[in-house]
């Protein structure tokens, strides 16, 4: 007989606060993974829209605490603290995994014991679960495909949700900055590849999502200006900063145009 292969255990870390509409398609996205060495963590940050009531169904498929913290990254770093799995990522509670994610990355990760980060393709949607904002999905998917490190210090095409580690890279490198409550995900990116090269998986893992009143949505520009002091950060080439900065103008000039579009469609 073949002895079985043991799949490695994985651990998602969900951090929450007043995500009610959302949060149980993030859960089920998860735990629909019907992944047999599953640990899945959500880290409520003191939510009153209904959050705990939702939590509550789940109890005994996951495990959740709800208490006040100082914002996202510091919400993730105690769930990746609480953490005991082998490979590690975390879902924000708006976001989804795709149908068989957990199953594909385990896989790699068996095949290739030398990957000790992975990232895949992500779309972006909307409140309702629809795809939007394709072009600029098939723009990260190009720089993803092209992908180096010096290319990860002009623009950032990796997605945090399709994004996946193992536990060693936490053992040696810490967890997240907490004074970044907007790109804590690419100063990480940014600190892993340094040392390592991530495997880039093809198809889609997750999906992002992008409404009104989302921090990316509401506050793109901050977010843009923080991943270039970041940049500037790991880089010590002038060159790279300049081109972030050019990146930086591009990006903010394309959302500036998609949101105008979307409010015009919105009243009409």
């Amino acid at each position: 007989m073949t002895p079985m292969i043991k799949l490695p255990k994985i651990s998602i870390i969900t951090p929450s606060f007043n995500q009610g509409p959302f949060i149980e398609r993030t859960i089920l996205s998860v735990l629909g993974q019907e992944y047999p060495s599953l640990e899945y963590i959500v880290m409520d940050g003191g939510s009153l829209d209904g959050t705990i009531e939702i939590l509550r169904k789940y109890e005994g498929r996951l495990k959740w605490i709800s208490q006040k913290d100082e914002g996202q990254a510091d919400a993730i770093n105690k769930g990746l603290r609480m953490a005991t799995g082998d490979v590690i990522a975390y879902l924000n509670s708006d976001d989804v995994y795709q149908p068989g994610t957990l199953k594909k990355v385990a896989d790699h990760f068996l095949a290739y014991p030398e990957t000790l980060w992975l990232t895949g393709q992500c779309r972006i949607i909307d409140e309702q679960d629809r795809e939007i904002r394709q072009p600029i999905t098939a723009y990260k998917n190009f720089l993803l495909r092209h992908y180096s490190y010096s290319l990860l210090l002009v623009t950032n095409p990796i997605s945090q949700p399709a994004t996946f580690w193992r536990r060693q890279v936490m053992d040696e490198l810490g967890v997240f900055d907490k004074n970044e409550h907007f790109v804590m995900d690419y100063d990480y990116w940014l600190r892993i590849g340094k040392r390592y090269p991530p495997a880039i998986l093809d198809g889609c893992l997750a999906s992002f999502r992008v409404y009104t009143t989302s921090k990316t949505s509401s506050s793109y520009l901050r977010s843009f200006r923080e991943e270039l002091a970041v940049a500037k950060r790991h880089s010590g080439s002038s060159l790279l900063n300049a081109l972030h900065w050019l990146s930086y103008l591009g990006i903010a000039a394309s959302y500036v145009v998609l949101n105008s579009l979307a409010r015009f469609r919105s009243r009409h």
